[in-house]
């Protein structure tokens, strides 16, 4: 999977990443959880939403504060970026970033456990996008249906998590991710946090963890290939239409699975 080539800057009006930082401890830190539809199968059609009523005000203020949040984040995490894609990730220390930033280590740390999440945290907002695209989908849709739609429809916009994209600043950073080792290494763990995701929004067990796993890698693989591809000098113009094929008898082997029935 690739990351999202949007740009964002924290602060409190100044740009900088320490105003940011402060700005959100004046707040209150709080994670607003938004439950997925259950399911019962993989396979089960959704059913019309119930209206949901109007938040309470309480509920506006936290979701601001969390958003607030989430641009310090993202505020550091490009300032980290950028040092890094300038003289390489091992060449780059905390430390170092944590100056540029203007914020001191053991701040950097309560917001990235790892030098590796500082580069990979454009990655976070899509942890659960699996899921969301299941539990979102319309009236009467599969939820590999769902899915099959929304990644197409990521081909055709070259949204960078399809792999088919071709900005300069995209390539440069998917350069960075997989020629350095501990990043693709720790881009498997939030990988695991997406299949997790996805197999709760299919209803939870075994049998929906092992149909998100599948999705889950299908999707990676994908998105791999189309980056090989872009890497080795194609445009995204001309491996969409591949993209596109690839992904459509992906998603018909998701579906009949390995082996068609009637075969020993």
């Amino acid at each position: 999977m690739v990351m999202s080539g949007e740009k964002a800057g924290g602060g409190n009006g100044n740009g900088s990443v320490a105003g940011a930082v402060e700005e959100e401890r004046a707040g209150v830190s709080a994670s607003a959880q938004v439950p997925a539809s259950a399911l019962a199968r993989a396979s089960a059609p959704a059913q019309a939403p119930a209206q949901a009523p109007a938040p309470a005000p309480t509920q506006a203020r936290v979701s601001l504060r969390e958003r607030k949040k989430q641009l310090t984040y993202r505020a550091i995490s490009d300032a980290a970026v950028a040092m890094f894609l300038e003289r390489g990730f091992d060449k780059v220390s905390v430390a170092e970033v944590a100056a540029a930033a203007d914020i001191s280590k053991p701040t950097l740390f309560r917001y990235f456990p790892a030098k590796e999440d500082l580069a990979l945290h454009r990655f976070a907002d899509r942890e659960d996008e699996a899921a969301r695209v299941v539990g979102g989908r319309a009236p009467g849709a599969s939820p590999l249906e769902a899915l099959r739609r929304h990644f197409l429809a990521g081909l055709d916009r070259r949204d960078p998590a399809t792999g088919l994209c071709d900005a300069p600043q995209v390539l440069a950073f998917h350069r960075l991710l997989y020629g350095a080792p501990s990043l693709v290494a720790r881009l498997y763990a939030y990988q695991g946090r997406s299949e997790a995701a996805l197999a709760r929004a299919l209803g939870g067990g075994v049998t929906a963890r092992l149909a998100a796993g599948q999705v889950i890698a299908v999707l990676r693989i994908l998105a791999e290939e189309n980056w090989r591809r872009i890497d080795a000098g194609e445009s995204a113009d001309r491996v969409y239409a591949g993209a596109v094929q690839a992904a459509e008898e992906a998603f018909v082997q998701l579906r009949s699975g390995l082996e068609p029935e009637g075969r020993g």
